[in-house]
């Protein structure tokens, strides 16, 4: 290993890997956002969002929240708490929240504490009676538009810059719609947001696209949620999906399309295909499995290996280790198995415990890859702890080589849209070549897929910027405005 490589941070030793076993990051993946959904103009609204919401848990386990209001009346209530949504709610906190309009929250968080004051909707009485509101992504601003607020005398209940908007709204003198529109071209990131009073319902996506946002039709009445998925176990029909900087309006009139702010620019974010998002789920009319498919198909074109086996790394990258397998010939085999019963903490206090930890969480099918070469299909590489790990449970199954190949480009930069990603200086893709991390990981062949090759392989629409979407991570072209001091995580 070279001078270079032992001077830097130690990111992927052992010791380094074992500090974070008690989360659940256990593997340095990034982590998922926050996942919404709302509903109006449905009876039993809350029972359908207890579904919606459990399609949508992959996007955050720390908590989850519905409020509800009953149309004919205004009345309003709400219930949160830690955990997943089947431990938040049974049948009787269902049954306490009648109503035929609902907004619904699952949260992770990586801004604001993991508390139960930040869990979401977060609520808010104000002049015209009640307010519910929630988010997925970050504002940028956020720290600057909450300095200024407090300086005039607001008074925030929550760590969350979701509380922003609310404050803002609450500090206007128009109406509620009018004040959410003013609300709504202050601030800069990536969101979607659902903001319900006793009598109205309003659903917004910042003017880049960077967080998902679909609407669904389900009777006469309108559902909205991060990902189509939670559309289809809701038995909702796709309609479309919310365009950047609109804001739609749903009360007793019906629904009204308005906008907020023009497209400058369309920039979903690039890694709710590559990891994010559920593989059964589109976005801009993409379907994920589809396109992680492709990824690996093109990455079998960059990067040929002569190989017994190929395999993905459960569950975000068995598409791409597929399609990486149909275009090699190579068989592709479940040669590594994710156990989805460990829970979201394992904290031991010894090593020797910890390490068992680990293993618990992925294991190697030793009959598969035993004196096999192996491809290795990820999705990303963030300090090297993951790949590492995974490279030595292969070789500890007796795998004779390791050829790792990842469906992006290097991950060099942070994310400030809601993606918990480490400072730049953590992330291993901005420390080291490629042949680097080769070594670092252990791997005989390291290949990332190409920034071309990744557009290609997702699609979209030849006519808009990178296929419209968000590439900062890889390239550093961010869409918005950013301040490197600021806080690079998630409102929600």
């Amino acid at each position: 290993m070279s001078d270079e490589i032992k001077q830097l941070p130690q990111l992927w030793t052992g010791d380094h890997y074992n500090e974070g076993i008690g989360r659940d990051d256990i593997f340095d993946k990034l982590r998922e956002e926050c996942g919404v959904f709302g509903a109006f103009g449905i009876p039993d609204a809350c029972s359908l969002g207890y579904y919606g919401l459990h399609a949508l848990q992959h996007r955050g386990e720390e908590s989850s929240g519905m409020a509800a209001v009953v149309s004919s009346t205004g009345a309003f209530s709400y219930h949160r708490g830690m955990g997943l949504v089947k431990e938040v709610f049974d049948q009787s906190t269902l049954d306490a929240l009648p109503g035929d309009r609902v907004i619904g929250h699952v949260r992770y968080s990586t801004a604001g504490e993991s508390k139960l004051g930040n869990a979401q909707p977060l609520i808010f009485k104000y002049r015209d009676g009640d307010l519910a509101v929630a988010t997925n992504g970050n504002i940028v601003n956020a720290p600057s538009i909450r300095k200024e607020l407090e300086s005039q005398g607001s008074i925030f209940q929550t760590t969350s810059d979701t509380e922003v908007i609310a404050h803002l709204i609450a500090r206007s003198s128009k109406d509620f719609v009018s004040a959410a529109k003013d609300a709504l071209q202050r601030l800069i990131g990536g969101f979607a947001f659902l903001l319900m009073t006793n009598d109205k319902l309003i659903v917004a996506s910042d003017s880049n696209g960077l967080r998902p946002l679909v609407m669904g039709k389900l009777g006469n009445g309108y559902v909205f949620a991060s990902e189509t998925c939670a559309l289809e176990t809701c038995g909702a029909e796709y309609v479309r999906d919310v365009q950047p900087g609109e804001m739609l309006v749903l009360d007793k009139n019906g629904l009204r399309e308005d906008r907020f702010d023009m497209v400058e620019r369309r920039a979903t974010c690039a890694m709710e295909y590559i990891y994010f998002a559920r593989p059964d789920s589109d976005i801009n009319g993409i379907n994920l499995h589809s396109a992680r498919k492709r990824m690996g198909r093109q990455l079998a074109l960059e990067a040929f290996f002569d190989a017994d086996v190929v395999t993905g790394v459960p569950d975000s990258s068995i598409s791409a280790a597929i399609g990486y397998a149909e275009q090699t010939g190579i068989p592709y085999e479940l040669g590594l198995i994710k156990n989805k019963y460990t829970g979201r903490t394992f904290i031991q206090p010894s090593q020797e415990l910890r390490e068992k930890g680990v293993k618990m969480k992925l294991s190697a099918v030793r009959k598969v890859v035993e004196g096999k070469r192996v491809v290795m299909i990820d999705d990303s590489i963030v300090r090297g702890t993951t790949s590492l790990r995974i490279v030595n449970l292969l070789r500890e199954a007796g795998a004779t080589e390791v050829h790792v190949c990842i469906t992006s480009p290097p991950f060099k930069n942070p994310c400030y849209y809601g993606i918990d990603t480490p400072d730049r200086k953590e992330l291993i893709a901005s420390q080291l070549t490629v042949e680097e991390i080769r070594k670092a990981i252990n791997a005989d062949s390291l290949v990332f897929l190409s920034h071309e090759g990744f557009i290609d392989a997702v699609g979209g629409n030849d006519g808009e910027y990178n296929r419209g979407m968000c590439l900062a991570c890889f390239d550093n072209d961010y869409p918005t405005p950013v301040d490197p001091t600021s806080e690079k995580s998630c409102s929600c």
